[in-house]
């Protein structure tokens, strides 16, 4: 992989991590027009971690906080780190028991991925559509929510986050989506959705260094340690300006252009393929 490759796909991962239009859709398109499809798990690993640390770098506030309330047996912390846990836990399921088959049917497959694309245009036109029709106004703060019905909405978003382990289907997209429609505030569905990104990200990169390391050759690597940093550093800093940005732009503005652009690259990738 040249480091002009490690570039594009690095930024390519950070800003499509957090705008709803699928970083991994995108990274299987992006190194298949590049011809860069032997990009290997240490890269994948770095651009990954490096995302992760740009949602920590955003929410460090908020992370620091939930720690130290956490620690301190504060409720309202412990609620929320419990509402956490409890969103990663569809998505830890599939991804340990499916998601090198989900994904292996994906792997140099843009038509495919062209198609999932076309999901994630339709689930954004639709969220698009219900949020005008009702005029979307949730009865007060999620923070004055009750408890049974945060959970249930909380197993929705999950859900949400567990389908999109499939390249191409929005994991932020389908997350905000689901969240809007069990009637989060727009508020809040951003801020959600990032922070409970975290743990899966955290977990995926463990499974792939796990991958990694049961590889017979691990110090052998098709990508330069050049190509790491440049991949990692683009991802970290594309990052901080998507997450900060998409937190803005759920709380003001549609989803539709974004649905208009998953499909047009659907459509696209499917022809093209």
């Amino acid at each position: 992989m040249t480091l002009l490759e490690a570039l594009i796909l690095g930024l390519v991962q950070g800003l499509t991590e957090f705008l709803p239009v699928s970083s991994s859709g995108h990274l299987e398109i992006g190194k298949w027009v590049l011809g860069a499809q032997e990009a290997d798990l240490g890269f994948s690993i770095w651009v990954h971690a490096a995302t992760a640390l740009s949602t920590l770098t955003v929410f460090r506030s908020e992370v620091l906080h939930l720690l130290r309330g956490t620690l301190r047996a504060e409720p309202a912390s412990r609620r929320m780190v419990g509402l956490l846990l409890l969103s990663a836990v569809p998505a830890g399921i599939v991804g340990l028991g499916f998601k090198d088959a989900l994904e292996a049917g994906f792997i140099n497959r843009p038509d495919r991925v062209g198609m999932a694309l076309l999901v994630t245009a339709a689930l954004l036109a639709a969220t698009d559509i219900h949020i005008r029709r009702t005029a979307y106004v949730p009865a007060g703060p999620w923070a004055d929510f009750p408890w049974s019905k945060r959970v249930g909405q909380v197993v929705a978003i999950g859900l949400a986050q567990a389908f999109a382990i499939l390249p191409g289907v929005s994991r932020s997209g389908s997350t905000i989506a689901a969240a809007l429609w069990v009637g989060v505030p727009r508020s809040e569905a951003a801020r959600f959705s990032f922070l409970m990104a975290l743990i899966p990200i955290a977990g995926a990169s463990l499974l792939e260094v796990k991958d990694l390391l049961e590889v017979s050759e691990p110090l052998t690597s098709t990508s330069s340690p050049g190509a790491y940093a440049v991949g990692a550093i683009a991802a970290y800093i594309s990052g901080l300006f998507a997450c900060t940005w998409m937190i803005r732009l759920v709380s003001n503005v549609r989803l539709a252009g974004f649905a208009v652009y998953c499909a047009i690259l659907g459509i696209v990738a499917v022809i093209w393929a």
